[in-house]
Parts: structure tokens; sequence; C-alpha cells
């Protein structure tokens, strides 16, 4: 006869639940219940909010990759363990060992972990030409998604606006969608025949003329995801001004900031007048290269960080204690490394420009037409000159059949470059995919095998 215990077990697993008896030995009876998984009888009402959710690119591009298993150069996450520092899994390690001090696996401070908090300002002081307070001047979020959350919440109201430059990553616009604010696109131009991400243009009299009374915040991501582009300190300062003009908040994500490569990297809170009316947005998953720790960070002037703060404590509170000592210890160690051959960051960027390299010579030889990146993992393919229509039976645009196409049939992932633009500019830029070159030694030699089975040489040529 089985126990009590093995038969609580078995039961609770095929839809029973127990009962104590009344009886001396307090055994258990078993009564057929419905199933607590059942659908109600009538669907419950979803709200406005959920229904209005946009389709998601990743979402189906996951679900390509699940189902396909390409070569992924779609996702912009590493394949490769070293890509990671050794030293941040080591910290991250002794967090939980066992004479770690007890504070480890608790709440930590909701506006960030001390240790975490100071080893940023002793970073970023000095890039930044100022002294930062960590106490006041900085806020670690779930990831650099909810800093970008909290700062355009913390001025932004229904009915406001927000400038954003075309491309851009698609949480700005759902950023801006859930407040009930307004997105105003700005697109970025590609110049004819560009081979550089340089070649994609600011068009300073369309951004001017976005600003009005409604404009809360602008925000501008430098490196650019998903061009490479790095906005140049001609073009910052134009944007700067435009912001001094109009009192408007200047939100800079720079979460791709240690990887630059020809091109210096210019912080606008680091200009004059700057560091009080913007809010510089950073991410550890992309200064280390572990985009599983999803931890962020927001810097900027007292008052700012204190309304971010005010969103941020009533949606997440505080990050999970263990990631914020890890990359407290890791920052303070590669801060002593900062312009030495033991720099991670050093390290990163010998590498990527190798894979850079290499990623550009693949698509060229396939007849892709890519465009160089200045900045961070991703590099954009130009098919304008492809003659050739995906055959996919879909109303999507351009690029979107191909990358579907470009799964099944070549197995190769990439993005559609047309989901990083509002509506009305989906069909103007819908010859262009994304692909990412932060893949490890084996993904990069399949990419080759199938890339070079694309063959594409010229306009006149077929897949």
């Amino acid at each position: 006869m089985r126990s009590c215990k093995k038969l609580l077990d078995h039961y609770s697993l095929t839809g029973w639940t127990a009962s104590r008896r009344s009886c001396a030995c307090q055994r258990y009876q078993f009564i057929k219940m419905a199933s607590t998984t059942s659908s109600p009888s009538e669907p419950l009402t979803i709200s406005k909010a959920a229904q209005s959710v946009p389709e998601n690119v990743w979402v189906k591009s996951v679900k390509l990759v699940q189902e396909y298993k390409p070569v992924n150069l779609g996702q912009g996450f590493p394949d490769f363990p070293e890509i990671v520092p050794k030293r941040l899994r080591k910290n991250l390690c002794a967090t939980q060992a066992d004479d770690a001090p007890v504070h480890y696996n608790q709440y930590a401070r909701g506006q960030g972990q001390n240790d975490l908090v100071r080893e940023l300002a002793l970073l970023y002081s000095p890039l930044m030409g100022r002294t930062i307070d960590p106490m006041s001047e900085i806020l670690v979020t779930v990831g650099a998604y909810e800093s970008l959350h909290c700062a355009v919440h913390a001025v932004t109201n229904p009915g406001d606006e927000v400038i954003l430059i075309e491309p851009y990553f698609d949480s700005y616009g759902e950023t801006v969608r859930v407040i009930g604010a307004t997105a105003r696109n700005v697109p970025l131009k590609l110049k004819k025949g560009g081979k550089s991400s340089k070649d994609f243009v600011l068009d300073k009299e369309e951004l001017r003329n976005a600003f009005n009374e409604k404009t809360k915040c602008i925000i501008v991501n430098t490196p650019h995801n998903p061009t490479g582009k790095m906005f140049d300190q001609e073009e910052i300062e134009f944007i700067a001004d435009l912001c001094k003009k109009h009192n408007v908040l200047y939100i800079s994500d720079e979460v791709y900031e240690w990887l630059h490569y020809e091109n210096k990297h210019v912080r606008v809170a680091s200009l004059p007048g700057m560091w009080e009316r913007t809010i510089t947005i950073c991410s550890a998953g992309k200064t280390f290269n572990a985009t599983g720790f999803k931890t962020g960070w927001a810097l900027g002037p007292k008052y700012l960080i204190s309304a971010a703060m005010g969103i941020h404590q009533g949606i997440i509170y505080t990050v999970p204690t263990p990631l914020q000592i890890a990359l407290a210890e890791t920052i303070k160690e590669e801060r002593a490394l900062i312009g030495t051959d033991e720099s991670y960051w050093k390290f990163l960027n010998e590498t990527m420009t190798k894979k850079r390299e290499e990623m550009f010579q693949l698509a060229t030889e396939a007849g892709l037409n890519p465009i160089k990146p200045d900045g961070g993992y991703f590099m954009v393919m130009d098919l304008s000159n492809l003659d050739f229509e995906p055959p996919v039976e879909s109303k999507d645009v351009y690029d979107q059949r191909f990358c579907e196409w470009l799964v099944k049939e070549k197995g190769i992932a990439a993005i559609p470059i047309s989901a990083f633009f509002s509506k009305n500019h989906k069909e103007e830029f819908q010859r262009f995919v994304r692909f990412c070159f932060i893949k490890g030694d084996s993904t990069m030699q399949q990419a080759a095998e199938k890339l070079r089975q694309l063959n594409i040489k010229n306009s006149d040529s077929k897949l």
C-alpha cells in the first residue's frame, strides 16, 4: 500500500484534491474536483491596452528559429562563452559562496545596491566630466528597457509628444504608446550607394520641425541599433541645442557605449548645459555581453532620477541583489584595467573588429551590399539591388517576406529593418535586413557556407 504522501502526489497530478478525515489516523481521502486550469465558461474581457499591442517581430523571429533551427544571425546576443568576462562569472558565483554575507540574497536598496551605484559613479564621473552622486544621480533597473520606460514616464503625460529617430528599437514606440503620448518619427536617410553607417544622415530641417510646444523628450541611440551609426559631435550638439531651446529632455540610449571602432563615442551629458536635461541609459547586458543579467542603469540630475525612481518603485522597486553585487565587483576590477592590455573592453573591441570585417567580406561576396557599422554588433544589408521576389504567401513588406524565406529555404535568420520603423515609413525602408555578428567561430563558419550559396552577384542575378 502506498503512503499517504505518495498518494497525495499521485492524485494531485491527476486532477484530484485532498482533504483530511476527522478520524484518528488522519489519513487523506481524495475527491475529484473540477480542474483549476480549465477555461471559464465565458471568456474574460481583455483590456484595450493588451488588445492594442502591435505584432512583435521578435516573437515571430523566435518561433521561426525554434521551428527551422537556422544559423541565427537575427537575435542580438552572443553564442560563444569567451565573450562573457570570466571575472563576471567568478564574482556572481562568489555571491553564493557558503561564507557570503546574508544580505547578498536579500532585497537591495530600491534605487540601486550601494556597492554598485558607488562603482558606477566612479566609472562615469570622469567620462561625464563631473562628480556623480551615487545615491541620488543613478537608478539601477531591470535592464536598459526599464530605464527607458522610467525616463519617458518621468516627464511625459498623455497627449504629449516624444521624438523618435528611425529606425529605432521597437520598445521605444511601445513605451510612448502605453503612456498615451504621440511619437513624432524622424527617419535617418541613407545616401545613395552608402557603404558605411556614416551614410545614414539626419535630416536637420525635418528634426527641427518635429519640435513643438507638446514635445517632452527625444530618444537618441548611439552607437545606433540597427544601423551601427555613431552620431558625431556636430549632430549631437545640434540635437542638444534644440532640446535647450524647447526645454526638452534628451534621453541618450548608450547601451553599446563600449563597442565602437574608428569613431569616438560622444556623451551628450558631458556637453555644456546638458547634464541638467539628460538621462543617459546604459546596460550591463551589453557592457559585459551577458544579456541574461537583464540589469541596466540611468544616470542624470537628482530631480530627473528621483522622478524616474518614482516610476521604478511602483512597478519593480528593486533589482536582484546578487547580480548587482557581482556587477559592482566586476566594474571595480575593470576600472583598474582601463587603458591596459588586460582590459575586457579592449579585448571586446579587438574581437568584434575582426568579426565585423569577416561579416562584411562574407556579405559582400554573397552580393548583399553590407553597410559597415561604426559601433555595436549589427550590420545592415542593402537588398535594393536584388531582382528577386521571395516566394512567400504574405502581404508583409519585402524585407519581412525575405527574412521568412531566408529562414525556411536557406537556413539563415535575419531581422527585417522595417520592424524598426513606424507604419508610415515601413514601405520606404523595406529593402534592408539586419545581421548580428557577435557570434562564435562555428556560427560564423556555418553562416559563411550558407551565404556563399546565395551567390548574388548583381541586380540581374537570381537567388
